[in-house]
């Protein structure tokens, strides 16, 4: 039963309504006991009962919940850089796609890359991204676009979390664009996707459904379609919405209930209202903001509105090619104007909302499980101005040691 002594500050980071509160206990120590908290409050209010329990002397520095990256696209074959380069020279992200390039050039990538060299892969960058304070990360398919190669992607985020202590939780994007192979017949590749959640349903290989819901990839119509179906085989359902055009994606995830609705770089006001009503979380991706070269989300009207925002990753070899969710953070301040505490609470407690786990991780509270993160900052605000690499100093997943420079 470890007691973690002499931080700055833990941020707590609670379950309600205001972005900006964080619940910073000033010289703060958190109680664990197997991978369940049990105390957190100011160390000079420790109860006695705790005083000789295994010491974690963290020498001034903080503490805050285990980040979790809640976008992510974590296995794929290959890399992009080609792209990123005719992107700095002004060919915009339809034009790449329509000359063969985006998605379907990793396609191609990901459908010869053995099922053992995809696992490696990952298991390389979830390491990674342990170092940066990563206890959680969502994991997409849908570089597959086939039947064999969706399901080995999902199979290897199934290993993964069997072998990395890293929480996993997998989503089917089988509705990422449409294979070339089915280019003359959007309706039989739907008609598979249909098929495909129903399969990954049954076999347990994914808590969700997502669609890219864009001119380059699925209409409304057909998004509702796939997710309907989808939330009937007891899949919870996600959107990737209003990231190149507002083809109005963000309304209907509400009305259907997604627990997050992400990019939404081009959201309009009624998409705005339309999360607030139905609690459906906004997730920025900045990072693909700063890699496409787009107007990035202005986060601003939406946390007015009191509508939750979580920041992520996006990691994926084309329009965000970095699993560093710190960068994600200084970029959700500098490009989408969140204030760090506000950024902190979005890959936080509103991430585990995003993913519907916030019941369980997301926050520094007692029956939560154990995922810390040990930071060299004085505050909060100072972690993410004064950006540097190293900060985190300890993971813990789970009341385990992840990864320690201590």
């Amino acid at each position: 039963m470890p007691v973690i002594r002499n931080a700055s500050f833990v941020a707590t980071c609670p379950d309600d309504s205001v972005q900006a509160n964080v619940g910073l206990v000033e010289h703060g120590t958190v109680v664990w006991e197997g991978d369940s908290i049990l105390w957190v409050g100011p160390e000079a209010s420790l109860p006695s009962e705790y005083h000789s329990l295994e010491q974690i002397d963290v020498r001034g520095a903080g503490v805050i919940p285990g980040l979790i990256d809640c976008h992510t696209h974590l296995a794929f074959g290959g890399w992009r850089e080609g792209e990123f380069e005719q992107r700095i020279l002004g060919v915009s992200y339809l034009e790449i796609a329509q000359r063969g390039g985006g998605i379907l050039s990793t396609v191609e990538k990901t459908r010869i890359a053995s099922e053992e060299s995809l696992l490696a892969l990952c298991r390389d960058r979830l390491r990674e991204m342990n170092q940066l304070g990563v206890t959680t990360v969502e994991c997409k398919s849908g570089y597959g676009l086939d039947r064999e190669t969706e399901l080995k992607i999902l199979r290897v985020y199934k290993k993964a979390q069997q072998l990395e202590p890293t929480n996993i939780i997998s989503t089917y994007l089988g509705a990422h664009t449409v294979p070339q192979e089915f280019r003359h017949d959007r309706k039989s590749y739907i008609q598979l996707v249909l098929e495909l959640a129903e399969q990954i349903a049954s076999e347990t290989l994914a808590s969700f459904c997502d669609i890219f819901i864009e001119e380059s990839a699925f209409t409304v119509i057909e998004a509702r379609e796939i997710l309907t179906h989808a939330l009937q085989q007891g899949l919870q359902v996600k959107v990737h919405s209003d990231q190149l055009s507002n083809l109005g994606g963000t309304q209907m995830a509400a009305e259907l209930g997604a627990l997050s609705a992400d990019h939404l770089e081009q959201i309009s006001q009624q998409g705005i209202d339309a999360l607030k009503r139905s609690g459906t979380v906004a997730v920025s991706l900045p990072l693909a903001s700063l890699y496409t070269f787009q107007p990035p989300l202005d986060a601003r009207k939406l946390i007015q509105c009191e509508v939750p925002v979580a920041v992520a990753t996006d990691f994926n070899p084309g329009s965000a090619p970095s699993s560093h969710l710190p960068l994600a953070l200084l970029l959700a301040c500098t490009l989408n104007r969140m204030t760090p505490a506000e950024a902190l609470k979005g890959a936080t407690i509103y991430a585990a909302r995003a993913l519907g786990i916030a019941s369980e991780r997301g926050s520094i509270e007692p029956g939560k499980k154990a995922d810390i993160c040990v930071l060299t900052t004085p505050n909060v605000e100072h972690w993410l101005y004064n950006f540097g690499e190293a900060r985190c100093q300890l993971t813990i997943v789970n009341g385990s040691v992840a990864f320690s420079r201590m």
